[in-house]
């Protein structure tokens, strides 16, 4: 285990290390120039801005401006934004928010889903089963801004039953709608993921043994079909933790939430690279750790896989 565990970190690194070069290349090539727009209509002296270039490094070539970053980062200096707020103070803001956004969506989607997922594989062929198909198609049709504009007006602004837009402490009651946003896409793949699955271990093996030895059906469906089902369900939760994340940039603009898509989305629009990169940086690690924990769980999902040297 420990012999997985540390290949899997290494091969970590050259993933760690192409995804901010790539995405400091990407807001390098943008078009435009940062300290224009970090000034705006003000038409500082050629002094000024000089000296802000030199300061951020944008004098620099591109590749220099990036091992100069990364030095600064394996340093724990994240940098500063070009209002002068180290990036650091903006990302103990922000990341706590998102967060907790990520995980009140990430438990709705899991939740829900393979409920509604096992129900209707135990189901297939009924009425129950049908219908979740449809439902988890449409939400898979319907884009994501489509469905938060939609759930804003009716239960916040027609219901009144939540706040339309977040405040900024952001509680974790304001957060539900918002969560559910985020969720509806995800949980439309769970459902139909889970319910594929449950009905292919139906007929397997090892549950008609289960059953020929007398099990009873809750136990059988719990232990056995459940339990072997969730294998491919645990890989997209992993997967969808940082796409949940990426998905916060449209739901936290509609819902005027603080958080990392917020500040990530306000940071590429002026050409702050570091900013992006060491927000990106951070969700990185957390996806990767994420897939880490993923392929850790599969040995306790599925006896049958065993991580040995």
């Amino acid at each position: 285990m420990l012999w997985f565990i540390g290949r899997r970190l290494l091969q970590l690194i050259p993933v760690f290390f192409g995804a901010t070069f790539l995405i400091y290349a990407l807001v390098f090539l943008l078009p435009g120039d940062p300290i224009a727009a970090l000034y705006g209509d003000r038409q500082p002296s050629a002094a000024a801005i000089e000296a802000v270039r030199a300061q951020y490094n944008l004098d620099k070539p591109f590749i220099v401006q990036y091992l100069l970053y990364i030095g600064d980062l394996f340093q724990g200096n994240w940098g500063t934004t070009f209002s002068g707020r180290p990036v650091a103070d903006v990302m103990a803001s922000a990341f706590p928010i998102t967060a907790r956004l990520a995980l009140l969506a990430l438990a709705i989607e899991a939740f829900f889903g393979i409920l509604v997922g096992l129900v209707a594989g135990l189901r297939k062929g009924k009425l129950f089963d049908a219908s979740a198909l449809v439902v988890s198609l449409l939400l898979i049709s319907v884009p994501t801004f489509v469905i938060g504009f939609v759930l804003q007006y009716v239960v916040g602004i027609q219901l009144g039953w939540a706040r339309v837009t977040v405040s900024a402490g952001a509680p974790w009651s304001e957060l539900i709608l918002p969560a559910i946003v985020i969720a509806s896409v995800s949980f439309a793949y769970i459902v139909r993921l889970t319910r594929s699955s449950v009905s292919e271990n139906l007929s397997a093996d090892f549950v008609r043994t289960a059953t020929a030895k007398g099990l009873s059906r809750p136990r059988v469906v719990t232990v056995h079909v459940l339990r072997n089902s969730l294998v491919p369900v645990v890989t997209f939760l992993g997967v969808d933790l940082g796409g949940l994340m990426v998905g916060a940039i449209v739901t936290e603009s509609i819902f005027n939430i603080n958080g990392v898509g917020g500040t990530i989305y306000r940071a590429i629009t002026i050409g702050e690279g570091p900013t992006v990169v060491s927000f990106v940086a951070i969700m990185v690690i957390i996806i990767m750790f994420a897939n880490l924990l993923v392929d850790l769980l599969y040995a306790w999902l599925d006896p049958r896989i065993r991580y040995a040297k």
